[in-house]
């Protein structure tokens, strides 16, 4: 089976990062940004849950080869969403005195349930 077209891809994780906001808004929790761009990084996903700020990173894996889509937030993908969240709490002050939590929602290729993986990674 020839692989998706990078249009194709991209289109693919737009649909994956809408469905998981509408998860989350669902879930109680207020969306503040979305595709939060930074010179070495980005954020899919920023919300509040109560008093914390959620900072969601959306996976998408049309497979479990390989770990899966929870495996796919290497080491070196967490500190470029740590950098951005700095960036972010530097931009937005008023974010700063809000604890801050790092989930993963792991989207299924098809219409199966969304996980939701709190507290996927602490920042180092």
């Amino acid at each position: 089976m020839p692989s998706a077209s990078p249009l194709d891809r991209r289109q693919i994780g737009q649909q994956a990062e809408a469905r998981a906001a509408q998860y989350l808004l669902a879930a109680g929790l207020v969306l503040l940004h979305r595709n939060y761009l930074c010179r070495r990084g980005e954020l899919d996903i920023v919300a509040r849950h109560g008093p914390t700020l959620v900072v969601a990173e959306v996976r998408l894996r049309a497979s479990a080869r390989y770990g899966g889509a929870a495996a796919s937030i290497t080491r070196s993908k967490q500190r470029r969403i740590v950098f951005a969240t700095r960036h972010l709490l530097a931009r937005y002050p008023s974010l700063q005195r809000l604890p801050v939590r790092f989930d993963a929602l792991l989207v299924p290729p098809d219409d199966g349930p969304i996980e939701w993986l709190r507290g996927a990674f602490d920042a180092f």
